[in-house]
C-alpha cells in the first residue's frame, strides 16, 4: 500500500485552513473579558451542544475510536454511550448550579462550595491536564496525518506548525472563535466520516459481509487475545460491548485475570468509566466552559442534551469503520504509507501501529479531492481541539491565578494575560506531543492519564453537591490524598517499565490493578475521607451550603418552571427520550 495525495488535495487542505483561521478570526470577541473567555454568555442551544461533540470528536477522538475497534475493541464505544447518561445527569444536578453562579471556572465553582486551596490545586490540575491529555494528543494526531503526506520532516516541526496554526485564531479571538469554528468542522468530521463509512462498507460486502468476514476470522482462531487468554467465537462478540467476567474474587476486584477483558471488564464499565464520564463532561473546564457561555439555564441543558444525542450515531460512523479495516488490511504491508513509530522504524503491518487505523482508510478508500476534504476536516478538528484547550487552559491561568493575585487588574488587561498564557502552553504542549508516541497507543493513553487525575475532583464536586455537610477542610484532604495515591500509580507503571518483575511487589500489585478499578477506588478513597474529615471539622457556612448544594425543594421550584414550556422545550421529556435512545443503540450492540 501506498500513500497518493493529488495537488487537488493539496489546494483543498490549504483553501480550507486559510478560510477556517478566517472565519474564526472574523467572529473573535475580545472587547471584555466575559466576551473573551466566555463569548459573552450569549450562546444558543444548537451552538453549545455541536461545541461540546465537536470539543470530544476530535481528531484524537476519532483516530482512537478507530484504532481501539481495529484491535477488536469495539466496546470502546462504551465511553460515548455513558456520556449521554452522564450529561443527563449533568443537565438535571450541576449545570443549574454552574450557569446560575455565573462563574469563568470550574475551581472558582469550587472555591464558592469549598475554599480557595481546592480552587488553588484543581486549577493546577486542569492546567497540567489539559496540556498533557487534549492539546498534546490532538498535536500528536496531527503530526501522524501530516508525517504521512511529509516523510522527510521531522515530527516537532509538524507539531509547532500545527501549534502555530490553531494559535493563530484562538490567541486574538477567545471562546467565541473557537466555539464558531468548531461548527464548521463538527459538521464536516460528520459528513467525511460517513462517506468513509458508507466506502468501507461497499468494500466487504455491506452489514452482512461484514458479519461474515468477521465470523471467517473468528472460526479460525484469529481473535485471541494472548494477555487474557480471550478468544472472541463470532463476529457478534467481536462487536459486543459487554465482555469478560472474573473466575474469582480476585479477578472480579483487580479487574485482571484469565476470563476478563483486558481493554474494558464489565465491572469497569459499571464502576469506574462512569467517574471518568462525569469529569470530563461535568467538571472539565474544557468542556463546561462551552455551557457556561449558554444564554441562559435552558439553551444550556438543551445544548448539553442535544450533544448527548450526537454521541450516539458515533459507533456507525467512527467506531465501526475501525472493525471494518480488520478485514479489510489485516496481512496487508502498509510500509508504503511510511507510518513511523518513535524510534523512527516504519510499521509494516497495521496490527503493530493500530493509531494508523484511521489515516489507511482515508487513504486507501477516499478518491482524489474527497480525500483532500477529509483531510482539512481531520486537520481542522485537531486545530478546533487544540484551540479550545488553549483558550480553557489560559482563562483557568487568568481567572484562578492572575486575577486572584492582582484583582485590580482590568478587564483588557485579563484578555492581553489571557493571550499571553496561551502562548506559553502552546510552547509546552508542542513539547509534551512526541512522548505521547510511547505510551503504547492513543485511546489508552488518553483514559489512563485521566484515571490518575480525575476520581479526587469527581468525588469533591459530587460529595459536596449532595452532601451539606461537606467541609472544605474534607475537601482538601480528599484532594491531597488523591494526589498522593496517583503519585503512587504513576511510580508503579515507571518502576514496572524500567524494572519488569523486579519492581517491588507492593507495586507490581497496584500495576495489575485494572485501571478502572484504580479509578473506582481512588474515587471512593477520596469520598470516605472527605466525609470523616468534615465530620470531625466544623460545618461550612451558610451561604456555601444554600445556593451550591442540591435540595428536594429545588424540583417542586423547577416544576413550576416548566410549565410554561412545550413537551420539546422541557428538558425533563428530552432526557427521557435521549435515555430511551441509548438503550435501543446499547441493545443493538449488547
Amino acid at each position: 500500500m501506498t500513500l497518493q495525495l493529488h495537488s487537488i488535495d493539496f489546494i483543498i487542505m490549504v483553501v480550507y485552513a486559510l478560510f477556517i483561521i478566517g472565519y474564526g478570526l472574523y467572529h473573535a470577541k475580545r472587547k471584555s473579558s466575559e466576551e473573551y473567555f466566555l463569548a459573552g454568555r450569549n450562546m444558543l442551544w444548537p451552538i453549545v451542544g455541536i461545541s461540546l461533540f465537536a470539543a470530544n470528536i476530535s481528531s484524537s477522538t476519532l483516530v482512537g475510536l478507530a484504532g481501539a475497534a481495529y484491535k477488536t475493541d469495539t466496546h470502546v464505544f462504551n465511553y460515548e454511550w455513558l456520556a449521554a447518561v452522564v450529561l443527563v445527569f449533568f443537565a438535571i444536578f450541576f449545570l443549574p448550579f454552574y450557569l446560575k453562579s455565573k462563574v469563568y471556572t470550574m475551581p472558582e465553582f469550587l472555591e464558592r462550595r469549598y475554599d480557595r486551596r481546592s480552587r488553588y490545586y484543581f486549577s493546577f490540575i486542569m492546567v497540567v491536564g489539559n496540556v498533557l491529555i487534549d492539546t498534546a494528543a490532538a498535536l500528536y494526531v496531527g503530526s501522524i496525518v501530516l508525517q504521512l503526506i511529509f516523510p522527510a520532516t521531522p515530527s516537532w516541526v509538524i507539531i509547532v506548525v500545527l501549534a502555530v496554526a490553531a494559535a493563530a485564531y484562538t490567541i486574538p479571538g477567545g471562546l467565541s472563535s473557537v466555539i464558531h469554528t468548531e461548527v464548521i468542522q463538527a459538521i464536516l468530521l460528520v459528513i467525511g466520516s460517513i462517506i468513509l463509512t458508507y466506502l468501507a462498507f461497499g468494500q466487504v460486502g455491506g452489514w452482512s459481509g461484514m458479519m461474515a468476514g468477521l465470523d471467517a476470522k473468528a472460526s479460525a482462531g484469529e481473535f485471541t487475545n494472548p494477555d487474557t487468554g480471550i478468544t472472541l467465537k463470532s463476529g457478534q462478540e467481536v462487536l459486543s460491548m459487554f465482555r469478560g467476567s472474573g473466575q474469582n474474587w480476585h479477578d472480579f476486584l483487580m479487574g485482571t485475570g484469565q476470563g476478563v477483558d483486558g481493554f474494558m471488564p464489565w465491572t469497569g464499565l459499571l464502576f469506574g468509566a462512569p467517574i471518568l464520564g462525569f469529569y470530563f463532561w461535568a467538571n472539565n473546564q474544557f468542556m463546561v466552559q462551552r455551557v457556561l457561555g449558554a444564554k441562559d439555564v435552558n439553551h444550556g441543558r438543551w445544548g448539553a442534551l442535544f450533544a448527548g444525542f450526537l454521541k450516539l450515531p458515533v459507533v456507525f460512523i467512527m467506531v465501526l469503520p475501525g472493525t471494518l479495516a480488520i478485514l479489510l488490511y489485516s496481512g496487508v504491508d502498509i510500509s508504503g504509507i511510511n507510518y513511523q513509530f518513535a524510534d523512527g522504524t516504519v510499521c509494516q503491518k497495521l496490527k503493530d501501529c493500530p493509531d494508523a487505523t484511521y489515516p489507511v482508510l482515508i487513504f486507501d478508500l477516499l478518491p482524489k479531492g474527497l480525500l483532500g476534504l477529509v483531510l482539512a476536516g481531520l486537520l481542522a478538528a485537531m486545530m478546533s481541539s487544540i484551540s479550545a484547550t488553549f483558550n480553557s487552559a489560559s482563562t483557568l491561568v487568568t481567572m484562578d491565578f492572575f486575577k486572584q493575585l492582582r484583582p485590580n487588574l482590568t478587564s483588557e488587561q485579563l484578555v492581553r494575560i489571557g493571550q499571553i498564557v496561551t502562548l506559553v502552553l502552546v510552547i509546552l504542549a508542542s513539547a509534551w506531543a512526541p512522548f505521547i508516541a510511547k505510551a503504547g497507543g492513543l485511546w489508552e493513553y488518553l483514559q489512563k492519564v485521566l484515571a490518575y487525575i480525575s476520581p479526587p475532583i469527581a468525588a469533591v464536586f459530587i460529595v459536596g453537591l449532595f452532601w451539606k455537610r461537606a467541609t472544605a477542610t474534607g475537601a482538601f484532604a480528599a484532594l491531597m490524598t488523591g494526589f498522593s495515591i496517583s503519585i503512587i500509580i504513576v511510580w508503579s507503571v515507571i518502576a514496572i517499565n524500567i524494572q519488569g518483575d523486579q519492581a517491588p511487589a507492593f507495586l507490581q500489585f497496584i500495576n495489575n490493578i485494572h485501571f478502572l478499578h484504580q479509578t473506582f477506588y481512588l474515587f471512593s478513597i477520596c469520598a470516605i475521607v472527605q466525609i470523616i474529615v468534615s465530620l470531625q471539622t466544623a460545618p461550612p457556612r451558610t451561604e456555601q451550603v444554600e445556593n451550591y448544594t442540591w435540595r428536594k425543594a429545588l424540583l417542586a421550584e423547577e416544576t413550576e418552571e416548566l410549565k410554561g414550556l412545550a413537551w420539546y422545550q422541557n428538558y425533563r421529556i428530552l432526557s427521557v427520550l435521549l435515555l430511551i435512545a441509548t438503550v435501543i443503540v446499547v441493545w443493538i450492540f449488547r
